[in-house]
């Protein structure tokens, strides 16, 4: 599992997975809803000539992303779950891939250059699809030399992180998918990615147990090491205003950091149980944390402190 499994799309609205649903909870109304559920055949509602929809039986969902008005979620099988959270039923499903060891490992929605709104997968048959997120075209379609874990893309749409089962990073072109620089440092398999919202540092989490900043200007080496406490960093989150990075590991174990202090001070959340996600609220004024143990499953919310002086409580 590679723990992308909650996004907020405000203070109030979160969606976490739990075992075959979408909960989207409200932290006023204190109470949560189920939006999807994927243990019975779904049967998408948009028709159009060419479109390669399907339908699906009981999807396994293994990452999820949330933005704006559009749920994306991926499955073990290969799968691709897209829903519009102010209309009924699925608009768009398919296997992406027919692979044996298909995985859907991340999911991503993201604006390009000119502002238009696009779903990227990635997938353990070595491939990142691209697909308009208003028709569900399939615009682009890039290979590589491993399964890949984990996308992100740049803030102004241009450049796109391409992590996975290589102790290697690259960076590509966003519309080609052409790498144009790799990052070296880590020592083993990467599992996630941010980028700041500046757009000129990236965070990549590694199964060594560190997270690394790269500065996109020279990629020749890391900027920073942080090492987590026991295990991988599985989720790394920058905040909508690029004060603070999250990460978090499989387990127990998230981080915050300020990055103001050059990502040195900061402030760790020791809870218990498998940690399900990270999400910031597009605000930068919650972090919320899953947490999906099967005894202790919760959701917990860190709230800013503002005109905070000590920064060993930053949230």
């Amino acid at each position: 599992m590679l723990r992308n499994l909650l996004g907020a799309t405000s203070k109030h609205d979160v969606y976490l997975m739990q075992n075959y649903s979408v909960v989207h909870w409200s932290s006023l109304l204190r109470r949560g809803k189920e939006v999807l559920n994927v243990a019975k055949p779904i049967v998408p509602t948009l028709k159009r000539p060419g479109l390669l929809s399907q339908s699906l039986s009981r999807v396994q969902i293994s990452t999820m992303a949330v933005k704006e008005n559009l749920l994306v979620a991926g499955g073990f099988q290969g799968e691709l779950v897209c829903k519009y959270l102010n209309q009924p039923g699925v608009a768009f499903c398919t296997k992406v891939t027919t692979d044996e060891n298909a995985i859907t490992n991340a999911v991503d929605v993201f604006q390009n250059p000119n502002g238009l709104m696009r779903v990227m997968t990635a997938n353990n048959d070595a491939r990142v699809r691209v697909y308009d997120a208003e028709n569900f075209a399939l615009l682009n379609l890039f290979s590589y030399d491993w399964s890949v874990n984990n996308t992100s893309v740049s803030p102004d749409g241009k450049l796109l992180a391409v992590l996975g089962d290589s102790a290697e990073c690259l960076v590509a072109d966003a519309q080609s998918g052409k790498v144009i620089g790799s990052l070296k440092g880590h020592l083993d398999y990467s599992f996630t990615s941010a980028w700041h919202p500046d757009g000129r540092i990236l965070a990549t989490g590694n199964q060594d147990t560190t997270c690394r900043l790269w500065d996109i200007r020279n990629l020749s080496k890391s900027l920073a090491v942080i090492k987590g406490r026991i295990g991988a960093i599985r989720a790394v989150k920058f905040s909508s205003d690029g004060r603070f990075m999250a990460m978090a590991e499989p387990a127990d174990f998230v981080h915050i950091l300020d990055t103001e202090s050059g990502y040195v001070q900061g402030q760790e959340i020791d809870l218990f149980g498998e940690i399900a996600g990270i999400s910031f609220s597009p605000d930068s004024e919650a972090l919320f944390v899953g947490v999906s143990d099967r005894t202790y499953g919760s959701l917990l919310e860190f709230n800013r402190r503002q005109n905070n002086q000590y920064l060993d409580s930053i949230f």
